[in-house]
């Protein structure tokens, strides 16, 4: 096994654990956006009804 094989080897490695850490990291800002957008919303709706609730008095 010549040093230019162990170097590419050593180079696929690397690659793939930079994907592998961006993968981790994506997911996670993902389900804490989604969480954020959710809870967004739902402070949006309330708003929403409260504002109703006061227009009909």
């Amino acid at each position: 096994m010549g040093i230019a094989s162990k170097v590419g080897d050593y180079a696929f490695k690397a690659f793939t654990a930079t994907l592998g850490v961006a993968t981790i990291y994506l997911t996670g800002t993902f389900s804490v956006n989604v969480y954020k957008g959710l809870a967004w919303h739902k402070a949006q709706s309330k708003l929403d009804k409260e504002e109703a609730g006061e227009n009909a008095s």
